[in-house]
Order: C-alpha cells, then sequence, then structure tokens
C-alpha cells in the first residue's frame, strides 16, 4: 500500500479491526519512511453488477456514485459517515443476493430512500427531489405532505 504522504511502498499494520457485519477490514498502517499513520479499509471485490437506468442505458454499479448521491443528500446533518458505509455495504450485500446480473436504478434508489426516510426526513426530501426529478415546488409540497401523513400515528 502506497503512503498518501511521501509515496512510499514500505509500511506496517499497526491495527486491524472487522466492521460489525465482518464484510470490512479497517486497517491503521504507519509508513516505514516518514512515519505517518494512514487508515485503509479492505473490502470484498467490487459486486459485478450491471445497473439498468430508466432510459434503458446500462452501466457497471459503481458504490461511488450512490455515496456521492447519499452524501449530498446528507450534507450538513447530523449523519456519520459509519451510518452510511454500513448502510452501502448492507446495500451491496442485498444486491448480491439477488444473484442478478443486471438490476434496475429503480431498484436501488428506492431502497436509498426508504433507508434515508428512516434516517433522517431531510436527507430523505433532498433525495428524492433528484432521484424523482422534481419539476417544480409543487412537487416537493406533494412529497413533504406524504411525508407528514407517514409520520403521524
Amino acid at each position: 500500500m502506497k503512503c498518501p504522504f511521501c509515496s512510499e511502498l514500505d509500511n506496517k499494520v499497526i491495527d486491524s479491526r472487522l466492521s460489525k457485519d465482518g464484510t470490512v477490514i479497517r486497517r491503521r498502517r504507519e509508513c516505514i519512511d516518514c512515519g505517518q499513520r494512514f487508515t485503509t479499509y479492505e473490502h470484498v471485490e467490487a459486486i459485478s453488477v450491471m445497473i439498468v437506468k430508466k432510459d434503458g442505458r446500462r452501466e457497471e454499479y459503481s458504490r461511488d456514485k450512490v455515496k456521492s448521491g447519499i452524501f449530498r443528500a446528507c450534507e450538513k446533518l447530523d449523519i456519520s459517515v459509519n451510518v452510511i458505509e454500513d448502510f452501502l455495504d448492507e446495500l451491496e450485500r442485498e444486491l448480491r443476493e439477488t444473484g442478478e446480473k443486471e438490476i434496475p436504478s429503480e431498484m436501488i434508489g428506492e431502497r436509498v430512500m426508504k433507508k434515508l426516510h428512516k434516517l433522517n426526513p431531510i436527507a430523505y426530501v433532498r433525495f428524492a427531489s433528484v432521484y424523482r426529478e422534481f419539476k417544480d415546488v409543487n412537487d416537493f409540497v406533494q412529497e413533504l405532505k406524504s411525508l407528514l401523513t407517514t409520520k403521524q400515528p
């Protein structure tokens, strides 16, 4: 593993920890050359699934793309990076378990919205506004009304 500070390849692992579900290993490393410490994450090789977009195009699943959308929705909210990483791990596990080679993008979008709905209503509305392509304020109002009615007993 190349040191992000000096680019030296020689480093040592000083701590390793498993994630809660055992699918990710977090390693603390120390560069032998410059002494700086850094963290790496070891995941099972990315799933090889094609995502079928709304317009019929196909593209390879990208954890970073899903993560970016979730981070934008959660920006400036009190949601930890660990919670988001755990959700991404859970989502990928579910995608692998389907056994499908092609998965509709709607399936991923709906799962993300369902999780965000439970996690934080603001993040949910932010994500939904992009995912459902709100055209005007009325779309926002409609979604907020829906959110309010599902929250009431």
